[in-house]
């Protein structure tokens, strides 16, 4: 019974987030340390700083964790865990900011966090070499499997075009608060992973995407749940070889970090960083059009900051 809840739940919950804003290119992400005199702000862009410090500007710029998380709300933090390799090779979230993202929703009075991924390597090795158990565990948070179909609840995503229904994890129907959080990378079918791609790591079946016009796929699911944040780890950037990589030649050093409420702009702007034009990019030309988000970064106000 309580999975049905959970189901209604999400389905209420399934809005769309829609902002406009605007960022002309990537040198624009991060011009100079002067910041706009405004804290209403779209998007934030860091950098030069480590993955947790980089979060405690980025969400300070928002107002703070406890505008997302609320005392006794439980929180699921969404990861890239995909892949049984090391931080340094960019496959995986960086688990320093996963560490401080739990440590910040613990502050706002968060009752459980939990932290869960459906890998591609082996769940327990990707779980433990990402450095993310860990990360977790010293956080206090809660690490949950996500290799049994048993997990998975189907749902029904009504702007779905190719994907109509779809089996979700259980713990992004029933949290109250979604945190989503990518590593920006290459990927050889979607062109590069960001946020709306990361979401594929919350269904059962991925399959079924990659064979049916993924791009389309990525866009419907994105309005399914949108994340109330989404946090766009660049701190190590894989350039090539993506989404698994070859070796550490693959990746780049940005010390980066992208933070929205609105999971097309933080996806639009992160393309920029990568050197893409968001318009290239089928899923967030498709997620824009769907009126999901914006990727128009004209308008948008950005916090910006240069650590």
């Amino acid at each position: 019974m309580r999975r049905r809840e959970f189901i209604s739940k999400s389905v209420k919950a399934s809005l769309i987030a829609g902002a406009g804003f605007s960022v002309a290119s990537y040198s624009s992400l991060f011009p100079s340390s002067l910041l706009y005199p405004s804290n209403d702000y779209n998007l934030a862009a860091i950098k030069g700083g480590e993955p947790d410090t980089m979060f405690d500007e980025a969400i300070k710029a928002f107002g703070g964790m406890s505008k997302f998380v609320k005392k006794g709300q439980t929180v699921v933090v969404k990861p890239n865990i995909g892949w049984d390799v090391e931080p340094e090779r960019a496959g995986n979230t960086n688990p320093l900011l996963i560490n401080r993202i739990i440590k910040h929703c613990f502050d706002a009075g968060a009752k459980d966090v939990y932290v869960f991924d459906h890998t591609c390597d082996n769940w327990n090795k990707c779980y433990a070499n990402s450095g993310i158990e860990r990360a977790v565990k010293d956080a206090k948070g809660k690490i949950v499997s996500g290799a049994s179909e048993s997990y998975y609840q189907e749902v029904t995503i009504r702007q779905g075009k190719k994907l109509k229904k779809t089996k979700v994890h259980e713990l992004i129907l029933e949290s109250d608060v979604f945190i989503n959080v990518p590593i920006l990378k290459h990927h050889s079918s979607a062109d590069v992973t960001i946020g709306m791609k990361n979401l594929m790591g919350n269904v059962w079946d991925r399959g079924y995407w990659h064979s049916n016009n993924l791009h389309q796929c990525i866009s419907d699911f994105a309005s399914f749940r949108t994340p109330d944040l989404t946090v766009v780890d660049a701190y190590y950037v894989m350039k090539k070889n993506g989404p698994r990589g070859v070796s550490k030649d693959d990746v780049l050093t940005m010390k980066s970090q992208i933070i929205s409420t609105d999971i097309v702009a933080a996806d639009a702007a992160a393309a920029k960083l990568f050197g893409v034009d968001p318009e290239k990019i089928d899923y967030i030309r498709i997620a824009n059009e769907m009126k999901l988000g914006s990727m128009n970064l004209d308008k948008l106000s950005i916090y910006r900051k240069i650590m």
